[in-house]
C-alpha cells in the first residue's frame, strides 16, 4: 500500500477532486512527490466510497483496494523507455509514437498502448492516463495524444509530470490545468525518516533538498553519498588515493552518484564547481557511449584534482 502523501501536498487534493477537465500538469523538481500525487488523484477520481478531509479516496472501497495492491484496471502509466530495442540502456529519454498506438510499437516496448486502453469503458468510474514526463513526448506522440485529450473517450483523465514547464510543448500545456508540487519543508522530511524507521540524517536531508522522493529509499542515497565524500577525501591525499577512490567509485557507480558528487562540492567556489561538473559530464558522456570504463574514471580523477587545484 503507498504511504499517505504529506500534507502539504495532499491539500492539493482538494483542487483536483472537483476537476472535471480532461488534463492536468504536475510540475516540480524530481522526486518531488508528483507521480504520488499523481497516484492519488488517479486513486480519488476512481472511489466508490466516502472522500477524506482534503477529498482524498476512502481506501477501502473495491477501486481503493485494487489501487493500493498495484492492480487498478483503470490506471495507465507511460514513462520514457529504458531500453533500447537492443536491451542497452537508452541515451536520450524518449516517449514514442510506439507508447501511444500499438501498430507503431515496433520493438514491442510497452504492454499497454494509450489508445486501446482508452477503448475500453472504465472498471470503477475514471480511466486515467499517468505521462511521467511529459517533457520527453515525441512529436507525433504528443499530436497523437492530443487528439484524445481534446476528446477523451470515456471521459478520461490524463494526468501530465513535468520537471521543466518551458520543455513541454505549448499545446500539451495549453490543455492542461497546472499545478505546482512544491518541496517539503526539513521538518517533514525528517519525521518522515523517523517514521520509516531510519536514524536523523541531516546530510541526507539537505541533500533531499524537500524532494520526499529521495528518501523512499535512502539506503542507496545514503551510499553514493558515502563514495561521494571518500572520493573527496581521496582527491586532498594525493593522486594515487585519488585513483583508489575513484576505481572503487566505478564498482558502486549507480543513478544517485553524479547528484551526490555535484553535492559534495557545492561549497567550492564557482570556477572549480563548473569544472568539476565538466568533468563529470565528461564522465558521464563517455561511460553511454560505452567507452572504457576504468580509463574513464582515471580521467575523472585526474580532471578533478586539477579543477579544485590539487595538480
Amino acid at each position: 500500500m503507498s504511504a499517505p502523501l504529506p500534507e502539504p501536498h495532499a491539500a492539493l487534493l482538494e483542487q483536483t477532486g472537483t476537476f472535471g477537465g480532461n488534463a492536468l500538469l504536475l510540475t516540480g523538481p524530481a522526486r518531488v512527490g508528483k507521480r504520488a500525487l499523481a497516484q492519488a488523484v488517479a486513486a480519488q477520481h476512481n472511489c466508490q466510497g466516502a472522500r477524506g478531509p482534503y477529498g482524498e479516496a476512502c481506501g477501502a472501497c473495491a477501486a481503493c483496494r485494487a489501487h493500493a495492491a498495484g492492480a487498478h484496471p483503470d490506471i495507465l502509466l507511460i514513462e520514457p523507455r529504458a531500453t533500447t530495442t537492443t536491451g542497452k540502456a537508452a541515451r536520450r529519454k524518449l516517449i514514442p509514437i510506439g507508447a501511444i498506438l500499438e501498430a507503431r510499437d515496433k520493438g514491442r516496448e510497452y504492454d499497454t498502448h494509450v489508445f486501446e486502453f482508452l477503448e475500453v469503458r472504465p472498471t470503477f468510474r475514471r480511466r486515467v492516463v499517468i505521462v511521467d514526463g511529459a517533457e520527453h513526448l515525441g512529436q507525433e506522440a504528443a499530436n497523437a495524444l492530443l487528439k484524445l485529450v481534446e476528446e477523451p473517450p470515456h471521459r478520461a483523465l490524463f494526468v501530465f509530470l513535468a520537471e521543466d514547464l518551458r520543455a513541454v510543448l505549448p499545446t500539451i500545456v495549453s490543455r492542461s490545468a497546472r499545478l505546482s508540487v512544491s518541496p517539503l519543508p526539513d521538518a517533514l522530511l525528517e519525521r518522515a525518516l523517523v517514521l520509516g524507521g531510519a536514524a536523523p540524517d541531516p546530510t541526507l536531508v539537505a541533500f533531499a533538498a524537500g524532494r520526499a522522493g529521495v528518501l523512499a529509499d535512502p539506503a542507496p542515497v545514503q551510499a553514493a553519498l558515502e563514495d561521494a565524500r571518500t572520493l573527496s577525501q581521496g582527491l586532498e591525499r594525493g593522486l594515487l588515493s585519488a585513483l583508489e577512490a575513484t576505481e572503487g567509485l566505478e564498482k558502486r557507480w549507480g543513478p544517485w552518484h553524479p547528484e551526490a558528487l555535484r553535492f559534495s562540492w557545492r561549497a567550492a567556489p564557482p570556477h572549480e564547481r563548473a569544472r568539476a561538473d565538466a568533468a563529470l559530464s565528461a564522465l558521464q558522456d563517455a561511460l553511454e557511449a560505452y567507452a572504457s570504463p576504468s580509463l574513464s574514471f582515471q580521467v575523472f580523477a585526474l580532471s578533478l584534482r586539477e579543477a579544485f587545484g590539487y595538480s
